[in-house]
This record gives C-alpha cells, sequence and structure tokens, in this order.
C-alpha cells in the first residue's frame, strides 16, 4: 500500500522512539479501492505525551489530547496520530462516557463501525484487519463490526453513514448489519441536527433512484415529512409511480447540485396535505407547491441548514409548478425576477419532474432543449433584465429634471417597454421616451 512520505515520515518517527504506529481507517480502505484517500489518520501504541515528545521539534495542535489526539503540523497539513484506545458507556447514541488507551491496535480496531472501515497498514507492520475489512471490501459487502446494534446504539449517526458507505462504495449492507440499522434508526432523534443534515448532505449527491428507494426508512426516520409518500397511489393518469418512487426518480434525475437535490427531494411533501379526489377518482393536487414550500422551510430549519440553502430549495419547491416555455419574453421576465442561477436551476427540477412520471411521454419533454436554446441566444445578447441593465441611470433622468421617486419609476418603465420589446435598451432611444412620457410615468395609478 502506497504512503505519502509526509506519512511514512510519521510512522518512521514513532516505530523508531519504539512505538507501533499505522495509517487507519478510511485511507487504508480507499487505498485498497484503488481510489486516491482525502486524508490519514494514523493510530499508535503511543500515549499522547509519549507522541508529543516524538515531534517535539515540530508544531503541534493539542485541542484533541484529552481523547488521545495529537496533530503533528507538517509541510502537507496536520497529520492526527491517535493513541490505541477503547470507548464505552455512550449514554446519548453518540459520544463515549469513557476512553481507555490500550496497547494493541486489535482492541483499537474494534471499536470501530464497519469492517471495512476498521483496518490499518503499517508499512513495517504490514496489515491489521481482525475483522476481515479486506474481505468484505473484495465482495461488496458492508458489515458493522462486531453485534451491529451495540454499534449504532454506541453512535447512531453510523447509520446514516453506513448508507453513505454503501452507496459510495457499490456495497450491499449485510443482513444483520441491516436489520440493526433500522431497528436502531429511532435513536438517531438523540442526535445534533446540523449532524443530520451534514451527514445527508454528504449522501444525497451519490444517490440514485434504487439507492433512494433502498435506504427509504432511514431517510423517513430523520424526515417524517417522508414518510406518508411511501407507496402513495396518485390516482392520476400522468403518473404511473407512487409518490415516493416518482420523488426518487425525480432527486436523481437533477444535477448533483445540493440546493437542487434538496429540492428535489422535498418538492412534492405538500400532495398529501392537498391531495383530493373528484367524482371521477382522479387524483389532484391544487396549491401542493406553495404547500410543498411551507413544508419543506420547517425542515430545513429544523434541520439547521444554511439560510441561502434553505431559501432558494424554499424557492424552487414554490415555484416548480410555474411552467417554463420556450416563449423569449416569459423567459426574459422569469430571468428578471429569479436571476439566472434560479431559472436554470427551475429548469432541471422540472424537466426531471417531467420526465419522472412514468408514463414515457416523450413528448413533453421536447419543450426543455428549446428553452435552453433561448436562454443561451439571451445570455449570448446580454439581455436587459434590471434596472442596472439600462443604458441610462439616475443621473442621467435627474438631468432631464426627474426628481425624487419619478427616477425609480421612469427606470421601471424604461425597463418595462425593453422587457416587451417595445423600446430597445439604446441611450437616446430611453432619454426620448423618457422625455416623452414624462407626465404618463408619473401620474398616479386612475388619476388618484
Amino acid at each position: 500500500m502506497f504512503l505519502p512520505a509526509y506519512i511514512t515520515a510519521c510512522l518512521d518517527a514513532l516505530e523508531r522512539a519504539g512505538f507501533a504506529a499505522y495509517a487507519v481507517g478510511g485511507c487504508v480502505r480507499d487505498a485498497l479501492l484503488g481510489l486516491t484517500p482525502q486524508d490519514y489518520d494514523l493510530c499508535t501504541s503511543a500515549l499522547p505525551e509519549e507522541t508529543e515528545q516524538v515531534f517535539r521539534d515540530k508544531k503541534l495542535v493539542l485541542a484533541g489530547k484529552k481523547h488521545g489526539t495529537v496533530g503533528v503540523v507538517t509541510e502537507s497539513g496536520v497529520v492526527e496520530i491517535t493513541t490505541f484506545r477503547t470507548e464505552g458507556g455512550y449514554q446519548d447514541n453518540r459520544h463515549p462516557d469513557w476512553v481507555k488507551f490500550v496497547p494493541d491496535i486489535n482492541e483499537d480496531l474494534a471499536r470501530r463501525d464497519f469492517t471495512v472501515n476498521a483496518m490499518a497498514y503499517s508499512p513495517k507492520r504490514g496489515f491489521a484487519d481482525p475483522f476481515g475489512g479486506r474481505e468484505d471490501l473484495n465482495n461488496k459487502i458492508l458489515r458493522a463490526v462486531g453485534d451491529p446494534e451495540t454499534r449504532f446504539r454506541e453512535d447512531s449517526l453510523r447509520i446514516l453513514r453506513g448508507a453513505r458507505f454503501a452507496v459510495r462504495y457499490g456495497l450491499t449492507v449485510e443482513n444483520a448489519t441491516w436489520e440493526a440499522m433500522l431497528s436502531q434508526a429511532h435513536l438517531m432523534d438523540n442526535l445534533a441536527r446540523e449532524r443530520v443534515f451534514e451527514e445527508l448532505c454528504k449522501l444525497l449527491p451519490l444517490v440514485d433512484t434504487q439507492d433512494l428507494l433502498t435506504f427509504a426508512p432511514l431517510l423517513c426516520a430523520v424526515i417524517p415529512e417522508l414518510s406518508p409518500l411511501m407507496g402513495f397511489d396518485q390516482h392520476s393518469p400522468h403518473h404511473a409511480y407512487d409518490l415516493f418512487t416518482h420523488v426518487a426518480h425525480v432527486v436523481a434525475g437533477v444535477p448533483k447540485d445540493l440546493t437542487l437535490r434538496w429540492a428535489a427531494l422535498l418538492h412534492d411533501i405538500g400532495k398529501i396535505p392537498t391531495f383530493t379526489r373528484d367524482e371521477t377518482g382522479r387524483g389532484h393536487f391544487y396549491g401542493h407547491a406553495p404547500k410543498g414550500a411551507e413544508m419543506a422551510d420547517a425542515v430545513l430549519r429544523r434541520l439547521k441548514a444554511p439560510t441561502a440553502l434553505r431559501q432558494q430549495a424554499v424557492l424552487l419547491i414554490d415555484k416548480h409548478m410555474l411552467r417554463l416555455t420556450p416563449d423569449k419574453k416569459q423567459l426574459r421576465r422569469c430571468l428578471s425576477r429569479f436571476g439566472w442561477e434560479t431559472v436554470q436551476q427551475l429548469l432541471w427540477l422540472q424537466q426531471a419532474d417531467m420526465s419522472s412520471k412514468g408514463t414515457g411521454n416523450p413528448e413533453e419533454l421536447e419543450v426543455f432543449p428549446q428553452i435552453r436554446s433561448i436562454l443561451k441566444q439571451l445570455q449570448a445578447e446580454s439581455a436587459c433584465l434590471t434596472v442596472k441593465d439600462l443604458a441610462v441611470n439616475g443621473h442621467d433622468l435627474m438631468a432631464l429634471g426627474i426628481t425624487g421617486k419619478a427616477i425609480g419609476q421612469t427606470l421601471n418603465a424604461l425597463l418595462e417597454q425593453v422587457m416587451e420589446e417595445t423600446l430597445p435598451n439604446e441611450r437616446q432611444s430611453l432619454l426620448d421616451y423618457a422625455r416623452a412620457n414624462r407626465e404618463i410615468i408619473q401620474s398616479p395609478p386612475n388619476g388618484n
């Protein structure tokens, strides 16, 4: 197994001082898969004070010392070196009540979550793999270390992490591990909401439709608003899928942009409270978009999502039924109102929504390349979308004798004419119009 020079230098320093030292966990897993590890964690038989002594000529980070971790600052970043340890008594299902330093690497690996993460490697000592992680990795199996229920009671975030590992590395969850994930899912209620959100943000960009269907019970455990969507018959000739299956297709159908994935996941949660059936038995969901936006806002607030992501996802959900058409004027107005990024995201969401009905009607999708073509034209034309894009500004209007609120009114009136394509965005044309229509623009509505 290849290790970069700055890592082998740390391992060698510990070994020369008489301590066992290994690279451990995710970096070993990724290397065995032929991936380049993003970071390297080391573990050692040295106690924290002994690690400090070994690296006394280096700058150290000691914030995690009481838990056995000493950070060594190298030319390639901080390397965290943790003393072999065991843990116990997880009363909050997240943090150990006590930590005990141990001399044996196998005892340290026994406290870890999954066998594929419970491997260590030393250039001097070889692999330490007491729980068969290498074999499980070769067989594409995700298996908890030891008793799975105990592992998830210790730290219930491991349930979502397990889903992420399975999706990212193409692993199948072993039966006992899966049953424990389901039976202990309620313990995730004890987790800090921001930790849940963080883990979901790592998972959502990775999933495809089948992943979401497989791990739906875990998603529903942390976002209960999704539960009613499971198996829900929409009673509509336009939808062949149950509601959650439709949502799963939509999520997989949008780009791996985090805001879009959240919007797709929550875009139809307003359908359940707005569901009605007419005299023919056909289902309707009038007003489900604004209702869904309201519910999604509550979900994302509860999960302590960043404000910018929450507001943008909620906006996309609220407007996802605002059908975009290949009409230049309509698209210009949408761009003026929402901006380029939002219109592009809305287009992706609507396309995924339309293509995820399961009814196989490709004609419905023909509009999207047409819309994108017009958007490309507008972008090439540097289309005038806001008053800031006008060829005149407030100073130009003041030179005409227009003052106060009338400046804003006039600029808005000019923008309206340009948007309607009745006036070119040219300085002289705009000034001539403002001068000729000054009294009309400034007149109160209805002459009052």
